[in-house]
Order: structure tokens, then C-alpha cells, then sequence
């Protein structure tokens, strides 16, 4: 099992957090403003822009398919790193983990201690799970609690730091403080697309104006204050994850009406386009960001290539369980009252990123097409009956009363 470290936390961490600095409130200068946007050229119009990205993505594919690739993820081409990985216990930072044990580098995962380090996953044999348990490391501290974090990480040459739960600067701030400046070579962050401003320009590219009022704030602020820090840093900004584990009610929200036999209620039209991108591939585009110098303080959006409708996701979900088109009922969401209860899983507008720039720079590219992700879910989670929550079917019943004139018998 992963041998732990335990530091104790004290009455100093609630002074500790106050004394954090915190970054600046205003947008930083950088950010989103990773490269060129064709869209700044006036002379390039709309049909130009889209050949040109057919033409890039082609070009990208020719080298993708020319160079020599590795047998395993970034094996033989970075050596051996000693990480720190907060966030590893759960769904993307479970498989990352992995990766990076499979790859030769010594991983030590940062928790609270107050729930087992490792856990295994779908795909583990016996033999595998040993061998990641056995190899992982362990270090107990609140990561918010500034002094027992400088006990706890001072002095032990943690090279790079996966930040894959981190949601404030602050946060950030007493990690890099812990860690010092001396051995650091890269601090790799989860941030969200969440982060983007509502725009009539899609798909949400890299450069593109972000929110700083958005829930997901705190991102922007870490990335804000990594660069203060003259940190080289990677921030990674996924769309909607999915796959097994997933501990969002993303396609779990699906299967949990398809298997029970319900329509499925989708707001407005079901035409709203969105993006999924499987959590292996995540994981995947998180390694090769390790030693790469192309990711130097830069953006990249993470998720599948192609782009799916509200409908299009439901019938998706159908087929990957082995069932029918399920039957779908459109409503308005202005039309109730659903209190707390969440009665649509997605954000209802288009909302959906490129991918290119991660393709072009990591050397990554997608394993998972939607309907093979999905179902690479089912059958190796919900299939087998397991899931993070039970379903609450209030909110569809209220849907289904007053637009059929009937709840769901």
C-alpha cells in the first residue's frame, strides 16, 4: 500500500489562509491570448477560416501519422520525475496517476488522509493494482493549512506539481510556497472551459475572452498568479468529462433514465451543442505536458474532437447501453420551479472548444470517439451496477405532467 506521511494541522491554518496572498482582481493581460486568432484578420472570411482549419488539422494528422510514436505514454521520452499530485484520488486524477507510474516516475499524492489513497479502477488486474498501490506515495496535509504544508513538502524536491483539484490562487499559492522555487520544473493546473465568456464565435478557442465573474473564477486568478510567480506552467481546460468513475452526473444522468425506462427531458430544442471528452484521453493529454517545452505557459482545451447535440447525447447514451432510441420530451426550463433539484446536467446554450492547439503542440489526439467513450462508461461502470448517486426523477415528472398531462407511470 502507499506509505503515508502525516503532518499535523493546526489552530495557524485559519491565519495562515488569511495571510495567503491572493491574486489580482483584475483580468490578467495574458490571459487567452495564446496565439493569432484568424478572426483579427479582416480580410478572412468566414469560408477562408474553416478551410484553413480543415487544412491545419489535416496537415497536423500527415505529421501525427509520419512521426514514430511510443508504445507507452511518453515512455523513454521524459526521464524520470519526482511529482506531486493534489487531486489524485478521484476520477481524472485516479487514471493520471496511473500514467505516470506506468511511465516510470515517482508519484506521491497530497490528501487529507481521511479516505483511502488508492482505489482501483475498471480496467486494474490484480497484478496491475498491486503494482500502482504498491509504488504510489503519500503525504497527509490540508493543502489550505499554509504552515503544515511547508513542514510537510519543504525540502523534498518535488520537481512537478499536478494541481488537479485546486480551485482558488490562494490555494495555489501555498503550494508553491511549500514545494520552493528551487527544484521546480513545472506546475501542470486543472482549470475548466467554464472559464470562457459567452460568445457568438464557436467553437471556444484558447485565445478567446474568458469571464472573471464566471463560478470558475478561481481558475483564472491560479493562472493569473502562476504567471506572477514566473512559474512555468500548463493549464489544461476540459469540457465535460465523462467515462467510468465520473463522479458528475454527466451520462449517469442518461443511463439512469434509459435503463428505468423514461423519456428523457431535454430543454428547448435538444439542438444545443456540446462537447464530452473521456477522462483517459485527459489523462493522456496531462502526461504529454510533462517535460514538453511547446506547453510552456500556455492554454490548451482538452476534450473529443467532434461536437454532439442535447438529443444527439441521449440517443448516443441509447446505443451505447445496447437500447432504442429513447423516447425525448422538449421543454422550457422557464416554465418551472425546480428548486435545488438539477434537471438537466449541461449548461442549456451551445458550449463547446477546439481542440487543434493541443492536437499540434502535445502530439495527443482522442482515443475515444463519443459513442465508443460512452460506451466504454456503461459497461465498465453503470453496466455493472455502479454509480455515484441515485437518480431523482421530481424535476422530469414536473416536466412530463405538464407537457404530456401526466408524470411518468
Amino acid at each position: 500500500m502507499a506509505a503515508t506521511m502525516r503532518c499535523t494541522v493546526g489552530v495557524q491554518g485559519a491565519a495562515s489562509r488569511a495571510a495567503a496572498p491572493r491574486a489580482l482582481a483584475s483580468p490578467a493581460p495574458f490571459a487567452g491570448l495564446r496565439r493569432v486568432n484568424a478572426l483579427d484578420a479582416k480580410e478572412i472570411c468566414p469560408i477562408q477560416q474553416a478551410r484553413q482549419a480543415v487544412s491545419r488539422r489535416a496537415a497536423a494528422a500527415a505529421t501525427r501519422a509520419a512521426a514514430p510514436r511510443a508504445t507507452t505514454v511518453m515512455a523513454g521520452a521524459v526521464a524520470p520525475k519526482k511529482i506531486l499530485m493534489l487531486g489524485g484520488t478521484r476520477f481524472i486524477g485516479v487514471y493520471l496517476a496511473r500514467q505516470l507510474i506506468d511511465a516510470g516516475h515517482e508519484v506521491t499524492l497530497l490528501t487529507r488522509g481521511k479516505k483511502p489513497v488508492t482505489y482501483r479502477i475498471p480496467d486494474d488486474t490484480d497484478a496491475s493494482y498491486e503494482r500502482f498501490s504498491s509504488s504510489v506515495k503519500h503525504i497527509a496535509c490540508d493543502r489550505t493549512d499554509a504552515e503544515a504544508m511547508k513542514a510537510a513538502l519543504g525540502g523534498k524536491g518535488f520537481e512537478v506539481v499536478y494541481d488537479i483539484n485546486g480551485r482558488e490562487a490562494d490555494e495555489c499559492a501555498i503550494v508553491l510556497d511549500a514545494v520552493g522555487a528551487h527544484n521546480l520544473q513545472q506546475y501542470i493546473f486543472c482549470s475548466s472551459a467554464g472559464v470562457y465568456k459567452k460568445s457568438d464565435q464557436m467553437p471556444h478557442r484558447e485565445e478567446d475572452e474568458v469571464d472573471f465573474k464566471s463560478r470558475h473564477k478561481g481558475k483564472l486568478f491560479t493562472e493569473e498568479l502562476l504567471q506572477q510567480r514566473g512559474v512555468n506552467w500548463t493549464s489544461v481546460r476540459p469540457v465535460y468529462i465523462y467515462g467510468p468513475l465520473n463522479y458528475n452526473p454527466v451520462e449517469e444522468f442518461f443511463f439512469h433514465r434509459l435503463k428505468a425506462g423514461r423519456p428523457i427531458c431535454v430543454p428547448g430544442s435538444g439542438m444545443q451543442v456540446t462537447q464530452l471528452g473521456h477522462v483517459k484521453d485527459l489523462a493522456t493529454a496531462f502526461v504529454k505536458i510533462l517535460g514538453n517545452p511547446k506547453a510552456a505557459r500556455q492554454v490548451y482545451n482538452v476534450a473529443g474532437e467532434r461536437f454532439v447535440t442535447f438529443d444527439g447525447l441521449a440517443k448516443a447514451c441509447a446505443a451505447a447501453m445496447g437500447l432504442p432510441e429513447p423516447e425525448i420530451v422538449h421543454y422550457n426550463p422557464k416554465d418551472y420551479d425546480f428548486g435545488k433539484a438539477k434537471a438537466f446536467p449541461m449548461r442549456d446554450q451551445h458550449f463547446f472548444a477546439s481542440v487543434d492547439k493541443a492536437i499540434e503542440e502535445l502530439d495527443w489526439q482522442p482515443e475515444f470517439g463519443l459513442l465508443d467513450g460512452l460506451r466504454d462508461s456503461y459497461e465498465k461502470d453503470f453496466g455493472r451496477g455502479t454509480y455515484r448517486k441515485e437518480p431523482d426523477f421530481t424535476p422530469d415528472d414536473m416536466i412530463l405532467s405538464k407537457v404530456k398531462g401526466r408524470a411518468f407511470a
